[in-house]
């Protein structure tokens, strides 16, 4: 995927150890990345224990926010696919008995969509 795709709001994948790197003082010792997914700004990060959600906020970027959702958490999720009119891609996730989902994330015309909902079928369904 080129820069562009990036900049469209398609995930792309991104570099587990650097990902690591990156994140060694939010991430329990041993915790290991298994799979990253860069989206613009913002990162989708699977670990061996929890799903990581890193928001990079306002103009600059530097308030960032990291939600941390144990797959142990995770009820239930859904994907919507891109159509012919409809050229977002969508995942929702829900939480315990939450009625609305606790997160939502789009995805303009993204392929990877699949790699993700695969990824997070093998984490919460193992």
């Amino acid at each position: 995927m080129s820069i562009f795709d990036g900049l469209m709001g398609n995930a792309s994948r991104a570099n587990n150890e650097k990902v690591q790197q990156k994140l060694e003082d939010v991430l329990m010792p041993h915790e290991k990345v298994d799979l990253a997914f860069k989206l613009v700004r913002d990162l989708i990060v699977f670990t061996d224990y929890r799903l990581v959600i890193i928001d990079k906020q306002g103009l600059t970027g530097k308030k960032v926010e990291y939600k941390s959702i144990p797959y142990k958490s995770i009820s239930r999720f859904s994907v919507e696919t891109t159509g012919h009119f409809d050229l977002d891609a969508e995942l929702s996730l829900w939480i315990s008995s939450a009625i609305e989902p606790c997160e939502v994330l789009q995805f303009r015309k993204d392929k990877n969509i699949v790699q993700i909902q695969q990824a997070l079928a093998m984490a919460v369904l193992k």
